[in-house]
Parts: structure tokens; C-alpha cells; sequence
């Protein structure tokens, strides 16, 4: 009996190391500040909205959703190959669902219910923006800041990108991170607002990953 209480303790213990192993680390999250300005000599590019996107990830005690969501428009200012500002808008009406064929129920049932009123309450707050204010080295890497702003909260939020310039074109790619999706007001099924879900919780946690491809203006 003892050997086998050890033996469902280890397993507990495993899982759940494994279930912290496996998620993004959580952008480092603090308060708005000042948008970045660049100088004037810096470059200007577009994005390209066609090959930009934002993948994420949401979890539950039973699993996970995956999808995309598209950037409505966007620029990005360089200086000698050094990020020095930018802004984005992010379309929160192109929410798109992954994970789950688009010909099943499930898939247009879980893409409404995101952009429903509990949730991202898309109708009332069709955009998200993201806006540079800085960048800098840590550990060896880049980590780019900004404010993030959806539902009216904003919170600057910074994550590690790597980036590339290729003729007139400009890549930058996120690790993939973890926002706390309560830090934005965003209630529904989570413990940080309410105690009575019992194991009908949504994780806080989202995963992003930013994608964008910007082209010299």
C-alpha cells in the first residue's frame, strides 16, 4: 500500500513539473510606459499583413486550443539594423481557431464564444494595439518592450524577438511567451476573479507568437 502511495505521488509530481515545464515563460508585465520615439534618421517599414500574424494558445484542465489572430496594420522603425520604435493594431475580429476542423461545430462555437461579451468582447473592442517603447539585451537575448493594450487595459509586457533585414524586407519573430490574460479584465472562467469554478476553470495563461513581416515604406 505504502509502495503504492509513493509510486501516484511520484506520478503527481512529474505531471505537474511537467506541465510547468512545458508552458512559455510569462512576459516580464508592468506598467504603461512611454512610447519609444525614433530618431530621424531611422529606416520606416510596413507590415506585410498578408504573411504577419500573431499565433496563441489558451489551456483548461482538459486540454488546449490553438489559432491565430491577424495585424490590421502596423509600422517599425530601425536605425542601423536596431528596432527604435513602432506601433500595431491587432484585428480581434480575425480570431481564428486551429485545433479543431472548421467544419466541426466545435470550431465556430469556440471562435464565438472568444469574441463574445465574457470574453474578448470583440464588438465592443475590435482592436488590440501594441506600441514599442523599448528595446535591450538580456542573458544574450533580445527582448523588445511595449505597451499592450486590449479592453481598454494596458500593460507593458517585454519577450525575447530575433529579427533579420533582407534587402527591403524585415522579419522579426517572438519566442513564444505567456501573457496573463486577467492583467486585461478578460474574466471569464478565471480563478483570479472568481471561487466557486471548482474544475471548470480557464487557465490565465495565453501563449503568443508573434510573427511579422514588414517591408521598407
Amino acid at each position: 500500500m505504502k509502495t503504492t502511495f509513493l509510486k501516484i505521488t511520484a506520478l503527481v509530481a512529474f505531471v505537474a513539473f511537467s506541465s510547468c515545464k512545458d508552458k512559455a515563460e510569462e512576459a516580464e508585465t508592468k506598467a504603461a510606459e512611454e512610447a519609444a520615439i525614433a530618431e530621424a534618421t531611422a529606416v520606416t517599414y510596413k507590415a506585410d499583413l498578408d504573411n504577419s500574424s500573431i499565433m496563441w494558445k489558451g489551456f483548461k484542465p482538459t486540454g488546449s486550443h490553438t489559432g491565430t489572430i491577424s495585424v490590421k496594420e502596423g509600422t517599425i522603425a530601425v536605425n542601423d539594423g536596431t528596432i527604435e520604435s513602432g506601433n500595431f493594431t491587432i484585428d480581434m475580429n480575425t480570431i481564428v481557431v486551429t485545433d479543431i476542423p472548421v467544419e466541426d461545430e466545435g470550431n465556430a462555437k469556440l471562435q464565438g464564444h472568444l469574441s463574445g461579451g465574457d470574453f474578448f468582447d470583440v464588438a465592443g473592442f475590435p482592436t488590440a494595439t501594441f506600441e514599442i517603447t523599448g528595446i535591450d539585451t538580456k542573458e544574450g537575448k533580445t527582448v523588445l518592450s511595449g505597451n499592450l493594450t486590449m479592453k481598454d487595459e494596458t500593460n507593458n509586457i517585454s519577450f525575447p524577438v530575433k529579427t533579420s533585414i533582407d534587402g527591403d524586407t524585415m522579419t522579426l519573430r517572438s519566442e513564444t511567451f505567456t501573457i496573463d490574460r486577467s492583467k486585461w479584465n478578460i474574466k471569464y472562467g478565471s480563478k483570479s476573479f472568481f471561487d466557486d469554478l471548482g474544475d471548470k476553470f480557464i487557465n490565465d495563461d495565453i501563449e503568443l507568437t508573434v510573427n511579422l513581416v514588414a517591408n521598407k515604406a
